[in-house]
């Protein structure tokens, strides 16, 4: 994964943020370049989970380069081809479903969107209340979406949470490197 561009996108799943904080502090640690993205609202709203400035002012200093947060923004990542590949995590369900519908209404779904047209690889880190509810579907079609790769993911609490699933943050870097050959890590569904 040497001088590699990772373009590394946070959604709205606040609960899991530190999670995947975590993962871009170690991917930040290896020889490649990383262009942080944050969807309107984790870029604006502060939560029970943190302020959106110290998330900004960290994830700044992770990756050393400004956050793109704006549709306009996001745009040109595909026609100028700057990332080797993408990064959505957290990744809720409603962006998830967006990604599947073709929906670019954020400067994620924008990112992903202008990404693919290169045909490299997306790689989403769910974390979704609602992942088994009406996102289900659209997590489906994106099972069988050219390009389109997952962080091996489990329900977090079946019976407290039955609808919700959350990715395994710590293999972040392993479907990374899969996803660069064109290869989901497996498996995908933990037990």
């Amino acid at each position: 994964m040497k001088n590699i561009t990772v373009g590394y996108a946070l959604c709205g799943s606040f609960c899991t943020i530190k999670n995947s904080l975590e993962q871009l502090k170690k991917l930040s640690e290896l020889d490649i370049n990383i262009i942080p993205i944050m969807s309107e609202i984790v870029y604006s709203t502060d939560t029970r989970f943190g302020k959106a400035q110290d998330h900004k002012t960290l994830v700044e200093e992770i990756c050393k380069n400004k956050i793109i947060h704006d549709i306009p923004s996001a745009e040109p990542i595909g026609p100028k081809n700057l990332l080797d590949i993408i990064v959505v995590s957290p990744c809720t369900g409603n962006t998830a479903s967006k990604i599947a519908l073709g929906i670019t209404d954020t400067a994620v779904t924008m990112a992903v969107k202008a990404h693919l047209r290169n045909n490299k690889p997306v790689v989403l880190g769910l974390a979704s209340n609602d992942a088994l509810g009406a996102s289900a579907k659209n997590i489906g079609l994106l099972h069988n979406t050219k390009n389109i790769y997952f962080i091996p993911y489990r329900q977090d609490d079946p019976f407290g949470k039955n609808n919700s699933l959350i990715c395994d943050f710590s293999q972040t870097k392993e479907t990374i490197e899969k996803a660069l050959e064109g290869k989901q890590i497996e498996p995908v569904v933990l037990s």
